[in-house]
């Protein structure tokens, strides 16, 4: 039977976690975070990854492989067996994250390790080219957007709630510099696909975007 498969896409903090977690939980798919896989490989390479030359990049590539385990909220990537939480969602590594997310190569790689990944599971994809890039064809495409103010504040607010410290001004500067790097970026930049539902989280809460999508899922 052919694989299903809903994209989600959208900068940092307009909610394309929770959501894309409530849709896999609620359709009983696979939930596929794609930027926990860029986050997991500038982890994996560590600081200055910027400064590595294309042929070095792509060497370090072949030693990455991923997986994916689990369905709805449960559904786990693994790197190399690792399971990675806490330590790949630090801004330092996010901004590292939307660095090397800038690379050709390893836009290319993360590509086909993402196809691959939903080749013969059905899974709700949440990134930043799901629906233009990676599966293109995919029946249900997703586009969220918010302006960088009200992101800053709703990090700022969940980093307080877990104890760290944060601030607000410098949350909204690291958004702004990643939305212009992946919204310029060469390769596979960050804009909805010509079929996306676009939806403005702004002035909706989880719950009425989350109804708004699922008018559209059918």
């Amino acid at each position: 039977m052919e694989s299903k498969v809903i994209t989600i896409d959208g900068p940092a903090g307009v909610g394309k976690t929770t959501l894309a977690r409530r849709m896999a939980e609620y359709l009983d798919l696979a939930y596929l975070d794609t930027g926990s896989m860029y986050r997991a490989l500038a982890w994996f390479i560590g600081e200055n990854c910027q400064d590595i030359q294309p042929r070095q990049m792509r060497e370090l590539l072949k030693d990455l492989f991923f997986d994916l385990q689990g369905s709805g909220k449960d559904t786990r990537i693994i790197l190399n067996g690792n399971l990675l939480d806490d330590q790949i969602r630090t801004e330092e590594v996010g901004m590292r994250a939307s660095d090397v997310a800038q690379m050709p190569v390893v836009r290319e790689y993360m590509k086909k390790a993402q196809q691959k990944l939903g080749q013969n599971v059905s899974l709700v994809a949440e990134g930043r080219d799901m629906g233009t890039t990676v599966f293109p064809q995919a029946k249900c495409k997703f586009f969220l957007e918010a302006s960088s103010q009200v992101r800053a504040r709703r990090r700022y607010e969940q980093l307080l709630q877990m104890g760290r410290e944060a601030d607000l001004q410098m949350i909204e500067s690291t958004i702004e510099r990643r939305d212009q790097q992946d919204r310029n970026r060469a390769v596979s930049p960050l804009r909805p696909a010509e079929d996306a539902h676009i939806i403005d989280t702004g002035n909706k809460n989880i719950d009425e975007v989350f109804a708004d999508m699922l008018l559209q899922v059918g």
